[in-house]
């Protein structure tokens, strides 16, 4: 039986967007030894305006399949943990 995918939307109160996608980054951290969280599709928006999501993390490809593991919108090369 294959397993369908879903999405859990948690509201958290933040100053800003910056803070907001720290949230997310510690929940992700928190949350990492559970296999089926992806950490890659992390996105937050504003309560109100739901259907503009913003990456939290950078997730690019890299060199040996790997993938960028820093912060969105991060500044300099990619890198790993």
């Amino acid at each position: 039986m294959s397993r369908e995918r879903f999405v859990v939307h948690l509201p958290v109160l933040a100053a800003d967007l910056d803070g907001a996608r720290g949230f997310a980054r510690a929940i992700c951290r928190a949350l990492g030894f559970l296999a089926d969280v992806e950490r890659a599709g992390t996105t937050v928006s504003r309560e109100d305006d739901q259907s503009v999501r913003h990456w939290v993390w950078c997730d690019r490809p890299r060199d040996g399949g790997r993938r960028c593991a820093r912060a969105a919108d991060h500044d300099g090369e990619c890198g790993g943990r």
